[in-house]
């Protein structure tokens, strides 16, 4: 296995010098970044780390002391549940018996193997495990006490943590405009003329979950995240993509649901407009904030489109002033051409995203 430090491809690993610089903390935040990410997921190299950090004196010490305590409070803690563990089955089981074999000596005990049958294997030879056993296992996977399977329990943190908004008033939000959409036009008997409103609204709404999903705002460890491999533009998209994976299907569906009107634009109509005003609202954040940045591309959708879209003339229908934004390749070409320029224009603003924001 080639280990160089040259930089990321298929064929890089973690060299002795790139590792020495690390250790010592010399090494340049950008490479600090690209090893630690490297070493998530290379066992080998991670052990390269692992012997150039232990090799710093001062690591070293400190290291030392951690693995101390560490030992000393994982035996406290198996003496603890292993005499619940004996005594399970009721005292007078146990009256006048011995305490299990891993007390007898710090040999038997968790300091000398992290095994509570390292005293005399054979003594609890078909013996079922401790209790707490299965207690550890919810702290890493989620299975055990609480029954959910690893993967599933896993899945589930993962979709929790990837969008704060879908967690907060904005999915409620979500929920309302496509709920009351599909209640006015049937409910209340406004038929064809509840999809303009909702065409001209659906296109911010994935702004205000992409405002309330990045930000010291949001994030009560903002600094620590922000300051990880994972942090900076690559979190803001992650959470940017689970926003836009709950809103589009919702509201399209929604759309399709309305009766259409006349020559009026398609339910999926929004989706181009939608993408470039979320695209432009990332790529504005890069200056002034992701919030800040939101709420100044949804202030302009209010002011150019909104509202000259409701100021039509009385008894014209609201379509006619919403279509010209769109309905028709050349509008809908235009809103492609403006998402690939906010992405062009986001890509090279990547770095902003590095540091962190200011109030």
């Amino acid at each position: 296995m080639r280990r160089e430090g040259s930089g990321p491809g298929p064929d890089w690993h973690v060299g002795e010098e790139p590792a020495a610089r690390y250790a010592a903390g010399t090494a340049a935040e950008s490479d600090a970044w690209s090893l630690e990410k490297h070493v998530e997921a290379c066992g080998d190299c991670a052990a390269v780390v692992s012997s150039a950090v232990r090799a710093v004196a001062e690591t070293g010490a400190v290291l030392a002391g951690i693995r101390a305590v560490v030992l000393e409070r994982a035996a406290a803690e198996a003496r603890g549940a292993a005499g619940s563990w004996a005594y399970a089955e009721g005292p007078k089981a146990h009256a006048g018996a011995e305490s299990p074999a891993y007390a007898e000596g710090p040999r038997a005990g968790v300091s000398a193997g992290l095994s509570p049958y390292a005293g005399d294997p054979g003594a609890h030879a078909g013996a079922e495990p401790p209790a707490y056993a299965d207690t550890a296992i919810s702290t890493g996977t989620g299975a055990g006490t609480t029954g959910v399977p690893p993967r599933l329990y896993r899945a589930a943190r993962v979709l929790w943590a990837a969008g704060p908004a879908l967690r907060g008033a904005w999915l409620v939000a979500l929920g309302v405009v496509v709920l009351g959409a599909v209640a006015l036009s049937y409910g209340a008997g406004l038929g064809s003329s509840v999809r303009p409103l909702l065409l001209v609204t659906a296109p911010v709404l994935p702004l205000a979950g992409v405002a309330l999903s990045y930000g010291r705002h949001v994030d009560p460890l903002y600094e620590i995240a922000a300051s990880t491999p994972a942090g900076g533009l690559r979190l803001l998209l992650t959470r940017a993509a689970a926003v836009l994976a709950v809103s589009v299907p919702a509201l399209t569906l929604a759309g399709a649901a309305l009766p259409a009107s006349a020559g009026g634009p398609g339910a999926a109509a929004w989706l181009l407009p939608g993408l470039a005003l979320t695209l432009a609202a990332l790529a504005l954040g890069s200056f002034v904030g992701s919030r800040r940045g939101a709420a100044a591309v949804g202030a302009a959708w209010l002011a150019f489109v909104v509202a000259p879209a409701a100021a039509v003339p009385a008894g014209t229908a609201l379509m006619a002033g919403a279509a010209p934004y769109f309905a028709g390749p050349a509008v809908q070409s235009g809103w492609a051409a403006g998402a690939v320029a906010c992405a062009l224009l986001l890509a090279a603003r990547r770095r902003s995203f590095d540091h962190l924001e200011t109030p």
